[in-house]
């Protein structure tokens, strides 16, 4: 939503983020051109994700690739490799999840309660 501010969580991991990519890429002994042309991206764009300024998800998970930590960053995401997702992963994900419907119709989301028995 343009005009958000970004929540400061959000700027810390991408800062930290930036910094993980940059060590990875010290550690390797690449220049940032280097990592840019295996990316397919622009040197630029690499130095602002080192810098942990915002770009595209794709140039990010482009970059983690060239630098080989996509697979561990997308394990990381990944809701079996959490107890939680583990728990909850014979219940029925819905094809959607939609927010409760507010309007005339159910008596504008406000609960009067039943006359029903």
């Amino acid at each position: 939503m343009p005009g958000t501010p970004t929540p400061r969580a959000v700027t810390r991991a991408q800062r930290d983020l930036g910094a993980h990519l940059r060590r990875w890429r010290k550690l390797q002994q690449l220049s940032t051109a280097q990592v840019a042309d295996r990316a397919g991206v622009s040197r630029p764009v690499v130095s602002r994700l080192e810098n942990g300024e915002g770009t595209t998800l794709e140039n990010f998970l482009r970059t983690a690739r060239a630098l080989g930590v996509l697979d561990g960053i997308v394990a990381a995401v990944d809701p079996m490799s959490d107890e939680v997702g583990r728990l909850r992963a014979d219940e029925h994900l819905p094809q959607r999840v939609r927010p409760p419907r507010v309007g005339p119709a159910n008596g504008g989301g406000i609960d009067f309660g039943s006359d029903a028995p």
